[in-house]
């Protein structure tokens, strides 16, 4: 009866933009500005993922650019100072890369974005193989469905499985995402159930539940 949620493969990029571990820094710097991304994954291989450069590995070289650091800060900034002087995508790289399964809901790969301070996350699979790219971006597509979609999709998956007697007499209208559902019910204790189940359609901001028991106003 719940929503089947969507999944990373649902949202995700399947032309993927990477990069080979020899790859040198002018090539990187010119496949993402060409692509307009803001971090590639280095592959190995039949497309293993072993590692991932952002613009934010790209930037040491700039920001330690005719600026000596002393013993100190050299000894704290160790993989930074590295980094700044390499230049090839094997030495750039944050390795191991945070990935992603392309089952993993989109709640789970929000999390991982936010817990590692990432944009992107590569998609893979059991082997490692890269299967695509989800970003920020790709994760908010759910929530431009039409609103009619949405309607349909919680007066189907909802209001039917749980009011199969009562559901006539319920009307469903998604504003902007806001689902409101209105209405008698004869089973009052299913009320509660029907707001989280609505509230757990992908692409529903909130849900305002005016349902009522029979004969109660």
């Amino acid at each position: 009866m719940t929503p089947q949620p969507l999944t990373v493969a649902d949202v995700m990029t399947r032309k993927v933009v990477a990069v080979r571990p020899g790859a040198e820094f002018k090539e990187i710097v010119t496949a993402m500005e060409r692509w307009k991304v803001t971090a590639v994954p280095v592959i190995e291989g039949e497309g293993r993922v072993v590692g991932v450069v952002s613009e934010a590995d790209l930037l040491l070289k700039e920001e330690f650019h005719d600026h000596r650091l002393g013993l100190v800060e050299q000894m704290r900034r160790l993989d930074a100072t590295a980094k700044a002087g390499s230049r090839r995508a094997e030495d750039l790289m944050t390795s191991p890369a945070v990935t992603v399964a392309p089952e993993a809901s989109l709640p789970q790969a929000a999390r991982l974005m936010a817990s590692h301070h990432v944009k992107r996350l590569p998609v893979v699979g059991t082997s490692g193989t890269i299967q695509g790219i989800v970003s920020r971006s790709d994760l908010l597509k759910v929530f431009l469905r039409p609103d009619e979609d949405l309607a349909a999709e919680v007066r189907r998956d909802v209001v039917e499985p749980l009011f199969p007697v009562s559901r006539h007499r319920i009307v469903v209208r998604v504003d902007a995402g806001v689902a409101t559902l209105s209405g008698e019910v004869r089973d009052s204790a299913l009320i509660p159930l029907a707001a989280r189940l609505a509230r757990a359609v992908e692409g529903v901001v909130d849900v305002r539940c005016e349902l009522t028991a029979e004969g109660r106003t």
